[in-house]
């Protein structure tokens, strides 16, 4: 059966709140965010008064929606995921950190000191007065500090491997600066707003379209000044005003959650039964590891080996979902977990996707088996490709799948 999103009434015997003003934190593909109210409409339709699981978390967006009203398992396989999550769904007394961002910047101002006195020819200047060839020198010269050890700093993870790149020398020595600065919070609750607006930061300032899949490169005139109006933008800024609109917009939460980064099939062994999962998988072949690379790697801090013009991490998790040859029974695993755990499930998919919606209830019927109502709603939808040149928007019809158990 297929509905239309809007065209039916909530059952009165439960209903979940939700607020929309969730504070936006990064650019993604595909996010939730403008769909936050056809989904929890189709939950409520379902509801029952158990816990939520979001599958596929990506942004975290519908834990910043209803992790104020009931108990949520926020997963995904992307560690920077569950720190959008921490931060939707923590419990903060903001009292006990006043001069909490005066602080953070005290510490990474020391940073970006010690690096400039042991660095001290490590200047990059951009001006729009420079020839093409005199900016691309620039560029070139910060993208060689790859081969550079830093020795005699502790933390340079970001100006060794991106600078000149996504971000600018300066840029990435901010970033630095502020992850060391998160460190001595590690242990505390306000640990995961501080690198959330990091992330803020690192994304508004990127010279890219809107992810770290490839940064652009000065082929004119037109491009470089363009270029340099992200390569003069400071991080510290950014940094600072997302922080403060987070210290404002998020309390007291008392609800208990559980935050996970495993791969689905394990996060569902591990749920226990009579869940209601909401799983938003990918849709296309790209895989998301290679869209937001940067932020795990700012998560982690570890180091890795970089690869390609991208500067892509050598360990980037490659998702069945995005493989032809793979989808369906990574579709058919999930519907069987779900099974298995007497779980209700509702899944968004797109008409573009790897399958049809056809294939896809056609699965779900087979593996959930006649004790199983399945059902589709939809709506329709413009999807962001994040700049994709010709392709920067595309009208689609977004699909819920519902499966509850009779």
């Amino acid at each position: 059966m297929n509905t239309i999103l809007n065209e039916y009434k909530v059952p009165t015997r439960k209903k979940l709140d939700y607020k929309l003003n969730i504070p936006h934190i990064i650019k993604y593909m595909g996010s939730k965010r403008e769909l936050v109210r056809d989904i929890v409409y189709t939950i409520n339709e379902i509801y029952e008064g158990e816990a939520i699981c979001d599958l596929f978390a990506g942004t975290s967006i519908l834990s910043g929606a209803l992790g104020q009203n009931v108990s949520m398992y926020s997963n995904d396989i992307q560690e920077y995921s569950a720190i959008l999550a921490k931060t939707y769904l923590g419990n903060y007394n903001w009292k006990k950190f006043e001069g909490l961002i005066e602080d953070l910047i005290t510490v990474a101002q020391q940073h970006v000191d010690r690096v400039h006195q042991h660095y001290p020819n490590l200047q990059f200047p951009y001006e729009f007065e420079q020839s093409l060839n005199e900016f691309n020198t620039i560029e070139q010269q910060q993208q060689k500090l790859i081969y550079l050890d830093f020795k005699d700093v502790g933390h340079h993870l970001f100006i060794k491997n991106y600078s000149g790149t996504y971000w600018s020398f300066e840029q990435c020595l901010w970033i630095d600066a502020l992850r060391v600065a998160a460190e001595e919070y590690s242990k505390t609750p306000v640990y995961y707003p501080i690198l959330s607006s990091l992330m803020f930061a690192m994304a508004y300032n990127a010279q890219s379209t809107g992810h770290y899949a490839q940064y652009r490169d000065a082929n004119n005139t037109d491009s470089m000044n363009d270029i340099i109006i992200y390569r003069k933008k400071e991080i510290l800024p950014y940094f600072k005003s997302k922080l403060t609109e987070l210290i404002e917009s998020l309390g007291k939460n008392d609800f208990k959650h559980i935050v996970t980064s495993l791969d689905y099939r394990e996060c569902l062994d591990n749920l226990p039964t009579g869940v209601l999962v909401y799983a938003d998988p990918p849709y296309a072949f790209v895989h998301y590891s290679r869209f937001y690379h940067a932020l795990e790697t700012l998560v982690k801090y570890d180091y890795p080996e970089v690869l390609f013009k991208g500067r892509y991490r050598s360990d980037r998790h490659q998702s069945p979902f995005c493989k032809r040859t793979e989808v369906r029974n990574a579709f058919r695993e999930m519907f069987i977990r779900v099974k298995h755990k007497s779980a209700k499930i509702i899944l968004s998919y797109s008409d573009t996707g790897m399958i049809s919606v056809e294939d896809i209830l056609n699965i779900a019927q087979n593996s959930l088996g006649n004790k199983y109502d399945v059902f589709t709603k939809y709506t329709d939808y413009t999807h962001s490709t994040m700049g994709r040149v010709k392709d920067k928007s595309r009208k689609v019809k977004e699909y819920l799948i519902v499966g509850k158990p009779i």
